[in-house]
């Protein structure tokens, strides 16, 4: 059985929020890796910051469908959304368009375990945490890496 802890990357490449995205950018392109995990303060893992991040700011804004009835404006679909995806496409900083939903696993959770999480919340770089401590990273690339051995 294939545990976190033996796939895991030791060495962890973070970012904080008040980092710019070009230099996000420069940094997963450097290490050829898919995202980063975003620390505050003592380490503190506040989010998760990939690819998709940067490359959904070069996508088409989607207007919402919306109607107009008696002088008032119905969105037909969320105008929360609607907001959030404006901020993240014009972003210029991690704080802008990273993921505070998080995703983690500990040192002896399984292969079964991190897949699972991996596909049902559509997340590729899973912070490890040992307590409140990051200890490692798994990316997508790791998983496949022990499913072609």
């Amino acid at each position: 059985m294939t545990l976190a802890g033996q796939i895991m990357s030791r060495e962890v490449i973070t970012t904080t929020l008040d980092t710019k995205v070009e230099e996000l950018a420069k940094i997963l392109h450097k290490h050829r890796i898919g995202g980063v995990p975003v620390l505050g303060e003592g380490g503190k893992l506040l989010g998760v910051v990939t690819e998709n991040d940067l490359i959904d700011q070069s996508k088409r804004l989607h207007i919402p469908t919306m109607v107009s009835f008696l002088d008032s404006v119905i969105f037909l679909e969320s105008a929360a959304n609607f907001e959030k995806e404006i901020k993240k496409l014009s972003g210029c900083t991690v704080a802008d368009i990273c993921s505070r939903e998080i995703y983690s696993v500990s040192e002896g959770a399984d292969l079964e375990e991190i897949a699972t999480i991996m596909s049902e919340h559509r997340v590729h770089t899973l912070p490890v945490m040992q307590g409140d401590t990051l200890v490692g990273v798994i990316g997508k690339s790791d998983v496949i890496k022990v499913l072609a051995k």
